[in-house]
């Protein structure tokens, strides 16, 4: 399964533009990311992180193909099993080889945070091209152990409706009010300008 993006004209690797999607998320929860297609996953994973607004506190692994022909890669320094493959041997495109090519991003096995990963467009190789860039996006990434998709919609229900008997609880526990259409785009790019292409 160790295929490349093929070295384009001038020396480069191809830009990937990927679409990001939080399965079950309503309005979508989503960011749009620039990479090299040469990219190792244990870096996409990185970039993951820093445009959705995770913390990286749980395990994750990546999801290609389906059925009995699904592949797991992660990371190799943790017992996930003899069938997970190492991410750090593997780059995006091994990954998503053309357009609408498509893949799932698992993060914290507990509360199960599935995103679909879709290669929307291959771009020239680009010389100046340093870092992963995120030029859209919208809505809030939920907070962490909340419990998934369906009981971080419970908690924004809670959080709504102040005669709720958990409400007080809840908005401690969130740190006080909760923005679910918050998108810090800026700050998003600022982080990603600390990680290398």
């Amino acid at each position: 399964m160790n295929f490349l993006s093929e070295v384009q004209p001038g020396g480069g690797a191809p830009l990937y533009q990927l679409k990001i999607t939080l399965k079950g998320s309503k309005p979508p929860i989503w960011r749009r990311v620039v990479v090299r297609a040469d990219m190792k996953l244990d870096r996409l994973h990185n970039v993951i992180q820093i445009a959705m607004g995770w913390t990286d506190s749980h395990l994750h692994h990546f999801i290609a193909g389906s059925g009995f022909a699904r592949i797991f890669l992660g990371s190799p320094d943790l017992d996930m099993g003899s069938e997970t493959l190492n991410e750090k041997r593997h780059a995006v495109a091994d990954l998503a080889r053309e357009v609408r090519s498509k893949f799932v991003y698992e993060y914290d096995f507990g509360d199960s945070w599935q995103h679909d990963v879709v290669l929307e467009k291959i771009l020239p190789s680009d010389s100046s091209f340093k870092h992963p860039v995120c030029p859209a996006g919208a809505n809030a990434c939920p907070p962490e152990d909340c419990g998934g998709i369906e009981a971080y919609y419970g908690l924004l229900g809670i959080l709504a409706d102040p005669k709720h008997p958990e409400h007080a609880a809840t908005k401690e526990w969130t740190g006080g009010e909760l923005d679910a259409a918050e998108f810090d785009l800026d700050g998003i790019n600022s982080a990603l300008r600390r990680l290398k292409g």
